[in-house]
């Protein structure tokens, strides 16, 4: 074959290598990249909390139904002490009740299904506990890896929502107080730096005072990863004001719980945070 010709074919080949495990890449992180291209674009984001040992199948084809009517953007399944052992049913029937991506926010190593869109991996960097930055991920690593889940590093923040959480007690770990937002914002860029693609800022279900808007304001002027907000939000307006303040992904899982025709209006309060905001 003339050299020039082998070559032209050997190129060819390696551009379309090259070019397959792009768009392999692409496919495997697809809810990443829809955090980032929505970030980039500045829309909001909503995403429904929903807790397995909470539900029963009826409720979860009711609720996505209703996440489908409002447009939700994500699924979020999960909790800080999951006691049922049908995580995989519940991810499946979301699946078959609704388009809407699944993305699993465990509390355990053992809140793993190969049935969900993701995998938020959490560590727990507003704590000091050495379990939840790293023990447990070890202990998950090999479970994680073979259940072919898109997994998101999330560096995962624990607020006080003036009040004791699960989140708080299972964890073992002290929130950072409210009204120091530059605890906040350091923690957050630590995170970044040290590699984490999302920030999680949470008061926790059933938080008394949800997170303020000045502390979403200073750790989004500083970091660059996609914001993800929740804890204590019960209404339109503190959802609308979280998301202008910096938030890309709102998550309200208690207080549909009580009202599932929050769903809808919840979802309009964040879908309707002006592009400029």
């Amino acid at each position: 074959m003339n050299a020039y010709l082998f070559r032209g074919v050997l190129l060819t080949k390696i551009l379309y290598i090259c070019d397959n495990r792009n768009n392999a890449l692409l496919m495997y992180n697809n809810i990443y990249t829809s955090f980032i291209e929505r970030k980039a674009k500045k829309e909001k984001a909503f995403a429904v909390l929903i807790d397995p040992d909470k539900v029963t199948p009826a409720v979860i084809i009711e609720i996505a139904a209703k996440c489908t009517a409002a447009k939700v953007d994500y699924i979020f399944l999960g909790g800080s002490l999951v006691i049922s052992d049908h995580l995989d049913e519940c991810v499946q029937q979301l699946k078959a009740s609704c388009d809407i991506p699944v993305v699993l926010f465990p509390g355990s190593p053992s809140q793993v299904s190969k049935y969900a869109d993701a995998l938020l991996y959490l560590s727990v960097i507003s704590g000091r506990n050495p379990e939840l930055l790293i023990g447990q991920h070890v202990v998950s690593a090999a479970a994680v890896k073979k259940s072919g889940l898109e997994v998101i590093s999330t560096g995962y923040m624990v607020i006080d929502g003036g009040a004791p959480t699960t989140v708080s007690y299972i964890s073992n770990t002290t929130p950072i107080p409210a009204d120091k937002a530059d605890i906040a914002m350091c923690t957050a860029m630590a995170g970044e730096m040290l590699g984490m693609k999302v920030i999680y800022m949470d008061a926790g279900s059933g938080a008394r005072v949800p997170i303020t808007e000045s502390m979403i304001s200073r750790v989004a002027s500083q970091v660059q990863a996609p914001i993800i907000v929740g804890g204590g939000i019960r209404d339109a307006e503190k959802a609308y004001r979280n998301c202008k303040a910096g938030a890309d992904i709102l998550v309200v899982g208690n207080a549909i719980e009580k009202d599932l025709s929050l769903i809808k209006e919840l979802a309009d309060a964040v879908h309707s945070v002006p592009i400029n905001a």
